[in-house]
């Protein structure tokens, strides 16, 4: 069907029932692009009604170049999607009646460049996922208002967006490179003996609380490296680069309050995605494996071996394999640790703002009242090292109470006035000249990294026979009848990628994947591998009514198959529309995992 064709159904169905707008589903051609309506809204109040815009390359004529590598064609999507928001509150008119009628949207972002759904990029076409409010006046449909939307602004939104010869071609390119030249820094750390790089002149403070943009008004800082951290680097794009290195192994970030200690902390844990250009963290990486790790009072445990960091529990407790319903603050620390570390990280941040004092340190005063027989914690100062030497883990803490910790750092970095300074000779000189002994508590070592395996039985999407899943705000999804909360998870940093962690705990258990015998890591390889092989809308739910069977009989929710009942297949490449999908770390998929309350393992 053609551009008349669709005018001629919002024609004559004018003023009908809202269902009316269903007769639209359908794709249709346009002098210079396609209208695909995938699906439509069940009224004005429901979610908005899914659209794409897709224009051949033949007429986009984006040169190859842009997108000749996975990094680049990211980044050119991103920007793509970016522009497309920019256009729509240019263009879109807004609300035109009821509920979201009037409503044109597109899942953008925030400063972080990461993979979307939103827009596709690749040798045939250009294409915008969208979300629309198709018009209404109660419950009846406004043919005329959804004919300027989708005949008029949607033609304009495309002509604005999708050809490359009316875009700024300047900045398409710059935030190309800027993306192209973090990820290459960031695969570049390792080999340099670094877990992360803050460039000078990067801004790191942000604008609020509330707010992840650049500090611009006020006494804005540029960062500049400290002399015995200094280090400059060649990249592809920038050219050469100079900046702090933060080498591998334990380092203290130390300093007074309110003098930049936690901002440089939340800088590295954020940079291990890349960021737009301007926001102040463009030159600035961080390791990828990185995961900030926090207490988490109340969370549920199940059968982690904390036993590196608690052990001789009252009662005869076991702490190799450790569950709770409700988590203290410390026993939460341990868990977090030993999760991260086994779905792979091998740097850890911490701050002890947000971390339990007695998981942190026991001084040699309350050694002498407390003797370590009496007491099960062994603090993370006495397990840091053990950690670098036995599983090349280290560790960024930011430390401003206590002292102790200068005795097992390599690096310290005293922050003042949110300038860095190496402080390292005289962290050392302090600790050699300290009249009191704080004897070591840690044990002959760390120990093996615990290997989990979860079960599909314990892993249930559904509530009432339907799926359930999807995202509730940035750090809650839901799932079946659960709601995972991950307030925690300082390092989920976009709604978007919520809502495709629990589409991609589900692809897992209809694949198979949860089949009683591989690991967590192992479960999270496989679900990683099929979103880099096919896409992440891979992930995404079009339904059969063919039940896909788990290896024991049962479907892939642990329970007995059901002739009739729906399961997702996976979607036809290119045809299906999940554009509100961005790719999550693999660690916050193993922490959303975790945080469901009834997760089984062996």
């Amino acid at each position: 069907m053609d551009a008349d064709s669709l005018k001629s159904k919002l024609a004559l169905i004018d003023g009908r029932g809202y269902k009316a707008y269903r007769e639209l589903k359908g794709r249709f051609e346009f002098p210079r692009f396609t209208l695909f309506i995938d699906r439509v809204q069940s009224d004005p109040f429901a979610a908005p009604s899914r659209m794409r815009v897709r224009v051949a390359q033949a007429s986009a004529r984006f040169a190859p170049l842009l997108f000749e590598t996975k990094v680049r064609q990211v980044a050119l999507q991103d920007w793509l999607a970016r522009t497309f928001a920019i256009s729509i509150a240019r263009i879109v008119k807004g609300h035109r009646g009821t509920g979201k009628s009037g409503y044109i949207g597109v899942d953008r972002g925030g400063q972080e460049i990461i993979e979307r759904t939103a827009a596709v990029v690749n040798e045939q076409f250009a294409e915008v996922r969208l979300a629309a409010g198709f018009p209404a006046a109660g419950r009846r449909c406004l043919g005329r208002e959804a004919a300027a939307m989708l005949l008029e602004e949607v033609p304009r939104l495309v002509d604005a967006t999708l050809f490359y010869g009316a875009l700024d071609q300047l900045a398409v390119a710059a935030h190309i490179e800027a993306a192209e030249d973090q990820d290459w820094l960031r695969r570049r750390l390792p080999d340099m003996g670094l877990v992360a790089f803050v460039a000078d002149g990067s801004i790191l403070p942000r604008e609020s609380g509330v707010s992840d943009k650049p500090l611009r008004r006020g006494p804005v800082i540029e960062f500049q490296s400290p002399a015995g951290l200094r280090t400059s680097i060649e990249l592809p794009n920038r050219g050469r680069l100079a900046g702090m290195g933060v080498p591998e192994g334990v380092t203290l970030i130390v300093g007074g309050g309110y003098h930049g200690k936690s901002t440089l902390l939340r800088a590295l844990e954020r940079c291990v995605y890349s960021h737009v250009p301007g926001d102040g963290r463009e030159l600035a990486a961080t390791r990828s494996d990185a995961v900030k790790i926090r207490a988490e009072d109340g969370r549920r445990i199940e059968k982690d071996d904390i036993s590196a960091f608690i052990s001789n529990l009252p009662f005869g407790v076991n702490t190799s394999s450790f569950s709770t319903e409700n988590a203290s603050g410390s026993t939460s620390q341990a868990a977090n640790i030993v999760e991260a570390l086994e779905a792979g990280s091998a740097l850890l941040l911490m701050d002890e703002d947000t971390s339990a004092t007695n998981f942190m340190i026991r001084d040699s005063l309350m050694q002498q009242l407390v003797v370590k027989r009496k007491e099960p914690i062994t603090p993370f100062i006495d397990q840091v090292r053990n950690l670098k030497s036995e599983h090349r883990v280290s560790t960024v803490l930011v430390m401003g109470g206590s002292g102790d910790y200068f005795d097992v750092a390599d690096t310290v970095i005293a922050m003042e006035n949110y300038q860095p300074r190496v402080v390292t000779g005289r962290a050392r000189q302090i600790i050699a000249a300290r009249q009191d002994v704080r004897n070591a508590e840690a044990p002959a070592g760390f120990g093996a990294i615990g290997r989990r395996t979860p079960l599909a039985r314990g892993i249930d999407p559904h509530r009432a026979g339907k799926l359930k899943i999807g995202a509730k705000g940035l750090k809650n999804a839901v799932f079946g009848k659960e709601i995972i909360e991950m307030a925690a998870l300082e390092q989920l940093v976009d709604v978007s990628q919520t809502r495709a962690i629990v589409h991609m705990i589900w692809h897992g258990l209809r694949q198979g994947y949860f089949d009683g015998q591989s690991s967590l890591a192992e479960i999270i390889d496989r679900i990683l591998a099929d979103v880099e092989r096919s896409g992440l809308g891979v992930v995404s739910t079009v339904f059969s009514r063919q039940p896909a069977s788990g290896p024991d009989g049962a479907d892939a929710g642990g329970r007995k198959a059901a002739s009739a009942q729906a399961v997702p297949l996976l979607p036809a490449a290119g045809e299906e529309h999940p554009g509100d999908f961005a790719l999550p770390r693999r660690f916050e998929i193993a922490a959303a995992l975790n945080r469901i309350r009834t997760l089984q393992v062996e």
